[in-house]
C-alpha cells in the first residue's frame, strides 16, 4: 500500500503543494531528470497547462500516466 504524501515546491514565485503516492512521485522526478529540468520547473509546466477545474495533484498523476503510456518518451510535454 502506498500512502499519499504532501510535498511542496516553489513555482511562479510562490510555494504550492501537491499530494502524490510514492510511485507517482518517483516517476514525476524521473520525468524531470530525463528532461534535464528541476522538479519545480516540471510542476510549473504541468500547472500552466492543466485544466483549472482539476487539482494540481490530479494533473501530475495524469502527466505520469501519459508519460508511461508513451513508453517514457522524454520529448513528451
Amino acid at each position: 500500500m502506498s500512502l499519499v504524501q504532501k510535498r511542496s515546491v516553489t513555482i511562479h514565485g510562490h510555494r504550492t503543494s501537491f499530494s502524490l503516492e510514492e510511485p507517482f512521485y518517483e516517476i514525476i522526478t524521473t520525468i524531470a531528470q530525463s528532461r534535464q529540468m528541476t522538479l519545480a520547473a516540471l510542476v510549473a509546466e504541468i500547472d500552466k497547462d492543466r485544466d483549472r477545474d482539476s487539482s494540481l495533484s490530479s494533473a501530475l498523476r495524469l502527466h505520469v500516466l501519459a508519460w508511461v503510456q508513451s513508453g517514457g518518451d522524454t520529448t513528451q510535454k
